[in-house]
């Protein structure tokens, strides 16, 4: 997989407490209703219990994004919130199962579909941040990330004609084939006249197509200028471009985008973002939830002059608390990367650029230049709290928003650099252990803490302090102690503050509003 800012990074756009639970898990659930043609009457759907899921598949919104996926929905559908109805009336009969099939990967999806055309079967992962890895489907190996159109021809013979068809006489970005299925990848839709041609093959036994679920698509004949910090600097000498320059280098590649569409693309998300933060200082309300409305208060008490003086650092705890309380209420949020670590970056870059009267233009620059260094960290390790605790979600935020604060502040590269190396730092060993099993708790005071370990290192980088380890080591090195981190502490909700009597008699008293399985 090549990172996208759109994709990996900056997005998605989405409702709900984790974009690895519930925009992943929507987007795994749309590719399932293109397997099924578009109709799932009955769905099974097992955990093994050596993952994440079946601790968390219920309170942190799994269910929900899955069966909005079933339903068809995007994942910032309003409807989301009440996905149990809709799959009532839908009719679709669904059986979760708590089974040991060796899963390896903690957010593994092993789905078995039926309805009236028969059944198939698909195991997927949500990898982090909303993005997906699908492994299996009908027991056949396949490797899909959700952005191409993926051609599936099952063969009940040898097809080498077919093969040979496909890349001869169309332009395809990937053709690969093994016995009994040939996987098709492309950037664009299938043709009728083409689709009728295969499957008038006298080999060809079924056929399935599966529509992209991701913003930007896998590109033909893709060229990137670099794919790590140490090789954008060497393509950076002597041109004069400031990271955000360089991002749009990195996004016009790995897009096939313009400036022009990238820079309105970020507009948009800028404005959702600016959006969450509005909604939250007007106080919001929803059942489960743990924490009350916090932000509009300290909203009050910062207009009053109550709070101790620090002009950019309270704009920026009380606009990460707004998005925040935004994502628990079930509003939409940009996840950036995660949904788990949304109020860090907007939060920082925002509640800086508040204090710093930074123009519009300021800020998509800065969201540019944030997502770099977010490409750079989902290439060299992972935005998933369930492979490497919190520090891959905030610390990983952390690092964004440094880098976007230095340039806020007119820094330079180099300085943007060593902003975000020392952010990543300073966030190596962050467990991950939601108290009652909700994304709320401690995860406002880590957004918190990230956003203002991102301030101060910005200030410390124009500083002129050294990081000393180059930013490429430190996402290497963070890679590795995510590994080392155990697995009751990697968003399981099985120790840390998760299993404090506090924490599990408050998630007993939430027990009745919980998303519950249908």
């Amino acid at each position: 997989m090549i990172p996208s800012i759109f994709n990996d990074v900056i997005g998605p756009i989405m409702r709900g407490p984790s974009s690895s639970h519930s925009a992943g898990a929507l987007r795994i659930g749309r590719l399932c209703l293109d397997l099924m043609n578009g109709n799932i009457d009955k769905a099974l759907i097992e955990y093994d219990p050596n993952g994440s899921l079946v601790t968390t598949h219920t309170s942190q919104g799994t269910d929900m994004g899955l069966y909005g996926g079933f339903l068809g929905w995007e994942a910032d559908d309003s409807r989301l919130p009440e996905y149990k109805k809709f799959i009532h009336e839908a009719g679709i009969d669904i059986k979760v199962s708590y089974v040991s099939y060796g899963a390896t990967h903690p957010n593994t999806y092993k789905l078995t579909l039926w309805n009236e055309q028969g059944q198939h079967k698909f195991t997927a992962l949500s990898t982090g941040g909303g993005m997906i890895h699908v492994v299996e489907v009908d027991e056949f190996k396949v490797a899909m990330d959700g952005d191409c159109f993926e051609l599936l021809i099952y063969i009940n013979n040898e097809a080498d004609s077919i093969v040979q068809r496909l890349q001869q006489e169309f332009d395809f970005i990937e053709v690969s084939q093994q016995p009994g299925l040939i996987n098709v990848k492309n950037n664009e839709a299938y043709s009728d006249d083409l689709l009728s041609e295969i499957r008038d093959n006298g080999v060809v036994s079924d056929l399935k197509v599966l529509k992209p679920v991701l913003p930007v698509l896998k590109q033909k004949g893709m060229k990137l200028p670099f794919s790590n910090a140490s090789e954008m600097e060497s393509f950076a000498e002597g041109k004069d471009l400031k990271l955000w320059e360089l991002a749009l280098e990195y996004e016009k590649a790995r897009s096939g985008e313009s400036k022009e569409e990238l820079i309105e693309k970020m507009k948009h998300i800028a404005g959702i973002m600016k959006s969450a933060i509005k909604t939250g200082l007007a106080g919001t309300e929803y059942d489960d939830r743990l924490l009350p409305s916090q932000s509009p208060e300290f909203q009050r008490q910062l207009s009053q002059n109550n709070l101790i003086e620090a002009t950019a650092l309270n704009q920026v705890i009380m606009q990460v608390s707004a998005v925040m309380e935004s994502k628990s209420s079930m509003q939409t949020i940009v996840a950036s990367p995660t949904a788990g670590s949304c109020g860090t970056l907007p939060g920082a870059v925002f509640g800086s650029a508040t204090a710093m009267k930074s123009s519009d233009d300021q800020v998509i620059e800065a969201l540019f230049a944030a997502g770099i260094i977010g490409v750079f960290i989902a290439s060299g390790s992972t935005f998933a709290a369930e492979e490497a605790g919190c520090m891959a979600e905030c610390g990983s935020a952390s690092s964004m928003a440094a880098a976007a604060l230095v340039h806020l502040a007119g820094g330079n590269l180099k300085q943007s650099l060593c902003a975000a190396s020392m952010a990543l730092q300073n966030s190596f060993g962050m467990i991950c252990d939601p108290i009652a099993n909700r994304v709320e708790a401690p995860c406002l005071g880590k957004n918190v803490m990230a956003a203002s370990n991102a301030l101060s290192c910005a200030n410390m980088a124009l500083s002129a302090y050294q990081h000393l380890i180059p930013l490429d080591e430190v996402i290497d090195a963070m890679a590795k102690v995510g590994k080392a981190i155990p697995h009751e502490l990697c968003c399981t909700a099985l120790g840390g503050l998760s299993v404090t009597p506090t924490a599990k008699s408050l998630e007993a008293s939430l027990e009745p509003k919980k998303f519950k399985s249908c």
